[in-house]
């Protein structure tokens, strides 16, 4: 069965349908929107990313006869089967008719914005929410952090943690997500073939104690892998190592051939690298890299330069591939409007709750992102798009009297486009092409000030609603509490 099968949702989405379907809400239609409420790691921005897998859900999106039979097996707590026999002949004949616009992989995004919108009949909305969240959520942290650690690295990135990924499929998209977000290659073969992205990698600890010697086992990974040779060095003890790869590398040098660099996985990381730099330079090893890795973030690379330590190039696995600071990103899909069969006007949707971070937005929405003339970022406004936009003064978020931002003459952008119109999806493959999403990140930090980049107490980025949107809220917020 396929990962990409429509049974990849909760149930509670499946019991809601029927209900739907029950109470004559078949054609009825839904505006759904996915936000998340706060920045990943602390920090400044995000990077969205699960476009392509979005685009595979929405391709895949039926009931083949083998969901129906499982759908049908399933018994209700009190007794009896859990879905009605004609429900279940409904969904195995479900055409998809959702509209989906999102943001752009590798778009740099921000807290409290649609990333996503969906719309089209409710039952159906509801059904694809869960594999949405689970697409956006976990790909978007992945490529945050990646975005991250190449931020601070200036050098390649490969990343390296399949073996401590979660699971076969984790492994496989946050890969892919690392890319997107900036490293240089993966070490994950699967991920390559099937993304397309770079793959690398050289050798294990396993590869050196398998010979009698270290010396042994470096000139025959050399004659092995002329074209690409990295030593790892600190098997046994890094000095000893070091000078064993001096020697492979100058009788590599003899032949005509290049020790592309050797590889540190422990101990002081910074004095290693420091160390190793000038013994090689000594030994007229110039063009031989130093790479590092060992449980690296970007905390640890950022300290790592910040002693001076040059580095060619990096391996992170474990705290990239397993998001291990952060877990989840905590995006939600939220309801906002609805339009029930045979109207032509949205009817506003909002969640109140008893905590404000959990107060929605109504609304069939989209983000405006408003530029300074030098190309940086000046601010986000989430606006309605039946409603239009206030033209002459906008600001962002009028309840903040001390960040208010004018906005009005600042040349824009719309953030949210079409991903699929009436279940069929419209990207072209170079719109879901990792390689192209890596350019587009490294496009949008560019757009980014300094001070919001930085990994400690970033300076926040203004993102709030259209005036009007914002006053209907309130407005919408005092009439249901009864005020």
């Amino acid at each position: 069965m396929s990962l990409n099968s429509a049974l990849l949702t909760d149930l509670y989405q499946l019991t809601m349908a029927q209900g739907y379907w029950e109470k004559g809400k078949v054609n009825e239609e839904a505006c759904f929107h996915m936000t998340f409420r706060e920045n990943p790691f602390h920090g400044g921005y995000a990077v969205a990313c699960g476009i392509d897998q979005l685009c595979e859900l929405v391709e895949d999106f039926h009931f083949t006869q083998e969901d129906i039979d499982y759908l049908a097996s399933l018994t209700a707590p009190g007794g009896g089967k859990l879905f009605k026999e004609e429900f279940l002949s409904y969904l195995l004949s479900m055409e998809p008719a959702l509209d989906i616009y999102a943001v752009r992989e590798g778009e740099i995004v921000f807290a409290n914005e649609p990333i996503v919108r969906v719309t089209g009949p409710i039952l159906q909305c509801q059904i694809i929410e869960t594999p949405l969240l689970n697409a956006m959520n976990f790909q978007t942290l992945i490529a945050t952090k990646a975005a991250r650690i190449c931020n601070v690295a200036q050098a390649p990135v490969a990343e390296f943690g399949l073996r401590r990924a979660q699971g076969p499929a984790g492994g496989l998209y946050a890969s892919r997500a690392a890319v997107v977000g900036g490293c240089s290659s993966t070490s994950n073969v699967l991920a390559g073939a099937m993304f397309d992205i770079p793959v690398s990698g050289t050798h294990a600890h396993s590869w050196v104690m398998s010979f009698d010697s270290e010396l042994e086992a470096f000139r025959a990974y050399a004659e092995a892998m002329p074209n690409n040779c990295v030593l790892l060095i600190d098997t046994y003890d890094v000095e000893q190592g070091l000078e064993n790869a001096i020697t492979v590398g100058l009788e590599m040098k003899a032949r005509g051939q290049r020790l592309m660099g050797v590889r540190i996985d422990s101990g002081d990381l910074a004095w290693l690298a420091k160390m190793c730099r000038k013994r090689l330079d000594e030994a007229g090893l110039t063009d031989t890299g130093i790479v590092l890795s060992n449980d690296l973030d970007e905390y640890l690379v950022n300290s790592i330069l910040g002693q001076g330590a040059k580095v060619n190039s990096w391996g992170i696995g474990t705290k990239l591939a397993a998001s291990y600071d952060q877990p989840t990103l905590g995006g939600v899909y939220k309801l906002s409007a609805v339009r029930p069969e045979g109207q032509d006007a949205w009817e506003d949707c909002i969640k109140i709750s008893e905590q404000s971070v959990k107060l929605t937005t109504p609304g069939v929405l989209d983000v405006r992102r408003y530029f300074h003339e030098d190309g940086r970022l000046a601010g986000d406004m989430v606006f309605d798009v039946n409603a239009g936009v206030d033209e002459r003064e906008q600001i962002i978020d009028p309840s903040d009297r001390l960040r208010r931002k004018i906005l009005a003459g600042k040349r824009y952008e719309t953030l949210l486009r079409p991903l699929a119109l009436k279940g069929k999806v419209c990207l072209t493959a170079e719109d879901r092409d990792a390689m192209t999403a890596q350019q587009r990140v490294r496009q949008g930090l560019d757009t980014l000030d300094e001070s919001q980049k930085r990994l400690t107490n970033p300076h926040s980025y203004p993102v709030g609603l259209e005036r009007s949107l914002f006053k209907r809220r309130e407005a919408l917020v005092d009439e249901l509490r009864g005020q």
